[in-house]
């Protein structure tokens, strides 16, 4: 997932809202918030096969969004109903599928949709969503197999290593794309980010760049993964916030969670959440 893409907030609710007044319809004024408390559930959207943030294990949906999901909802009184969902194309996809508008298929958006960068240009191009609640800064890194490879070495001397990446993903073109394409050649491609760290830590792989929570989620005391020490030269972005979604006319839901999650990071709950996914939770850079 790429921070280096923007979304916004707007009044669309406020003619409905109005109209409903005039009219005489029963509750026209109940908040988004309102709405949720009365109905005992807050529906939320999760990224389907995004270890470790949501994913499926033994039959169960599991991850550190889905724990952040069911920590907030008690926080609000009601509880979750987390739901996953396959990527789009780009994030705006995602935003009007899952949190303005709904499927083509039918199926209706959530009243939260989880892991969204909190990026300005992405607020401004997607104006039926509201970005906030930061809980989380990302980056990449890259990680080797300690058995086989240097992880701190220029990244030109992989050249005939097993390198592993997920496919269309920013690791991707770089590790295919970067230093005159030398390295293409060794490039294997899996599925998931979490899929490369996966590969390395089993001996099938020497080293892939990925997110620094898969990477870490993929290390075991005494296991093959090692994560580089040193910044992986040439990948220029340098990080971004991970945050949540609601749509443009649930301003108060978003207020009332983005309060809750600031409790949630500072009494050390959020801490402990990633902790049990191996992931060191790092603050987001407020601006």
């Amino acid at each position: 997932m790429s921070a280096i893409l923007s979304r916004r907030g707007a009044l669309a609710a406020i003619g409905g809202a109005l109209a409903g007044a005039v009219i005489g319809v029963p509750g026209a004024w109940a908040s988004p918030l309102d709405k949720v408390k009365a109905k005992g559930i807050l529906t939320v959207a999760v990224y389907k096969d995004y270890e470790p943030w949501s994913w499926m294990a033994e039959g169960r949906l599991v991850g550190i969004d889905v724990d952040i999901a069911d920590l907030l909802a008690q926080s609000i009184g009601v509880r979750a109903d987390v739901r996953q969902f396959l990527a789009g194309d780009d994030l705006a996809d995602d935003l009007r599928n899952m949190v303005w508008k709904g499927t083509v298929v039918g199926a209706p958006p959530c009243d939260l949709m989880m892991h969204v960068p909190v990026d300005r240009q992405l607020q401004i191009d997607n104006d039926r969503a509201v970005i906030a609640g930061p809980y989380y800064r990302e980056n990449f890194g890259m990680a080797c197999n300690r058995e086989t490879t240097d992880c701190e070495v220029p990244p030109p001397q992989l050249k005939g290593k097993r390198l592993v990446v997920e496919t269309a993903s920013i690791p991707d073109m770089y590790l295919s794309g970067a230093f005159g394409g030398s390295l293409r050649g060794d490039v294997r491609h899996v599925y998931t980010g979490a899929d490369a760290v996966a590969a390395v830590a089993s001996g099938d792989a020497d080293a892939t760049v990925a997110t620094r929570a898969q990477i870490e989620h993929g290390m075991t005391p005494g296991g093959r993964v090692i994560e580089r020490k040193g910044m992986v030269p040439l990948i220029f972005n340098p990080g971004w916030n991970v945050g949540f979604a609601v749509r443009d006319d649930s301003r108060d839901l978003a207020d009332e969670l983005e309060k809750q999650m600031a409790a949630i990071i500072g009494d050390g709950r959020m801490k402990a959440i990633f902790a049990r996914y191996g992931v060191v939770h790092r603050d987001p850079i407020l601006s």
